[in-house]
């Protein structure tokens, strides 16, 4: 069949309609954003990725390459919820309608984090992130509270902390949910609670890491209105170093972990007990020199006395020096008293806690674990040995040279094979006979 052309007809070929299109698809869509489920996901050894992005009616294939996907913090995988900004365009080779990635979000995430910016922009606008809101934290706290999970690691790891650094002050824990829909509303019950109650004079707000999801409570508005509005000055602790809140940026003083939190919050007993010393040192020697000029003052009263000799005054001037001699003495006696009393008690405290009872039973159980191996080895090389002397004796009993020693001979052809049928050998035939001692040469004249 003749198909007639006309000559006003333009002819394209198909790379030149593929090329066409492209440009058409390509100018009518600027990068644009798309929300679907990853499918076929395929990463080959160039480091690109393919994979097609599907709804409940639809999919389009896409294609991310390597200097787009190297700056994701994930690894896509079938079955994803994902946001990607691509262009719309065509693969000319196949003729195939195509997105050629951006970016890449996960949906939820992404979705969080813009409600995360938006409500830090709102919030920072209204004053709740500045500085002149912020409260000092004591430099020794009388009591500690604890905004936490009582369950969770994180209070654990404060207690530990607490009481390794500043046992000596009390911890009150005011338990909470952080993790799920009602642990926002618990975390605001909680902070009324305390500043309620009025027992601490610091708070510490505190959970362990996990995703966004998890720590979304406390991104929570309310959460960061209570933290605002707390009497109590608060630290948060949330998540770990690398993980921000909402509360970290309300809250008074933010640690990046729980741990930093006691941390920051608690002195440490041997710079105290160093500060302690300072201070005597400081006094006794401040002590000392108003003593030195009492004794000058009472030296040159005494010399203006005797000049006028007011017998009178001068009596009772000696008898006031030395009553404030000896109350200064006696006050001297009472601060030292005093100081090296406290020094007893943090001493006592700080012994009170050293590991050497933990070392000395770990050295008796070391030695008893000894004794009981070496036990075990000399027993298992007695038994071992009664098991080579029993199995050296069967072998003794098997052993042809026993047969030999019984009178019985060995015959073995030239080759070495042992003769067990006169049939094996020949007339003529050189063979050698084994005996319990030596050996014969023997020839075959008759079998």
């Amino acid at each position: 069949m003749n198909i007639d052309i006309s000559q006003s007809e333009e002819i394209f070929t198909v790379s030149r309609l593929n090329r066409e299109v492209r440009f058409l698809l390509e100018g009518s869509f600027p990068p644009l954003w798309v929300e679907g489920e990853i499918s076929n996901f395929v990463a080959p050894n160039s480091g690109h990725w393919y994979f097609s992005l599907k709804d409940e009616t639809a999919q389009v294939r896409c294609a991310m390459f390597k200097p787009q996907n190297r700056r994701l913090t994930f690894t896509p995988k079938d079955g994803m919820h994902v946001f990607l900004k691509a262009r719309v365009t065509l693969y000319e080779g196949r003729g195939e309608f195509q997105l050629l990635v951006e970016l890449m979000e996960e949906a939820g995430v992404g979705k969080l984090q813009k409600e995360f910016d938006a409500l830090k922009k709102r919030l920072s606008d209204a004053g709740l992130f500045s500085t002149a809101h912020k409260k000092l934290l004591p430099s020794i706290p009388k009591r500690i509270g604890v905004i936490t999970s009582p369950t969770g690691a994180a209070i654990r790891d404060i207690l530990h902390i607490l009481k390794r650094r500043f046992s000596c002050a009390p911890v009150i824990i005011y338990p909470t949910l952080v993790q799920g829909e009602l642990a926002a509303a618990n975390i605001v019950s909680a902070i009324k609670t305390a500043n309620q109650r009025n027992e601490c004079d610091v708070l510490i707000l505190a959970r362990g890491g996990g995703s966004i999801e998890d720590l979304w409570p406390f991104n929570e508005e309310k959460v960061a209105h209570a933290i605002f509005q707390s009497i109590i000055p608060i630290i948060s602790g949330v998540g770990h170093e690398i993980d921000f809140t909402i509360a970290d940026f309300v809250a008074d003083v933010r640690a990046p972990t729980p741990s930093a939190a006691a941390e920051l919050l608690t002195p440490d007993c041997n710079e105290l007990l160093a500060a302690i010393n300072q201070i005597k040192n400081q006094f006794t020697r401040l002590f000392k020199q108003n003593l030195l000029h009492l004794h000058k003052h009472l030296n040159w009263m005494t010399k203006h006395l005797q000049q006028q000799h007011p017998k009178r005054k001068l009596l009772e001037q000696a008898q006031r020096l030395d009553y404030y001699e000896s109350t200064l003495a006696r006050l001297q006696l009472k601060l030292i008293s005093d100081v090296q009393a406290k020094c007893h008690t943090f001493s006592a405290k700080l012994k009170g806690l050293t590991p050497r009872h933990q070392i000395h039973q770990l050295l008796q159980y070391l030695l008893s674990q000894k004794q009981n191996l070496l036990n075990l080895m000399t027993t298992e090389l007695q038994t071992n040995e009664q098991s080579f002397l029993t199995v050296a004796a069967k072998l003794e009993t098997l052993s042809p040279l026993a047969t030999l020693k019984r009178g019985f001979a060995i015959a073995t052809k030239s080759d070495n094979t042992i003769l067990r049928s006169n049939t094996q050998v020949k007339m003529g035939e050189r063979i050698s006979i084994q005996l319990m001692e030596g050996h014969l040469g023997c020839i075959v004249d008759k079998t």
